[in-house]
């Protein structure tokens, strides 16, 4: 009886720690713009559900997304993946 207790309540931790973490809640077009050799990109700003506020840049025709600007390794084929590892990122 115990172990169903143990195991009934620490999925309910897990589930509730997945819960709480910070998500994307919405991406806002701010520029595009030029890099010194040429490359066109956009910037957009990323409202995370903790109140935290990034910046995500997209290259090639929004074909490849950084956090933050062009020299970020975190780098996603899609804006959603790109928002969601801004929003998990520390402060």
């Amino acid at each position: 009886m115990n172990v169903s207790k143990f195991a009934a309540t620490a999925a309910l931790i897990l589930f509730s720690a997945g819960s709480l973490a910070a998500k994307p809640t919405s991406i806002v077009f701010d520029a595009n713009g030029t890099a010194s050799d040429g490359t066109a990109y956009s910037t957009y700003t990323v409202k995370c559900s903790n109140g935290k506020k990034a910046e995500l840049t997209a290259w090639n025709n929004r074909a490849k997304w950084c956090v933050g600007d062009a020299s970020s390794q975190a780098r996603e084929k899609k804006q959603i993946n790109a928002a969601k590892d801004a929003c998990k990122a520390p402060q």
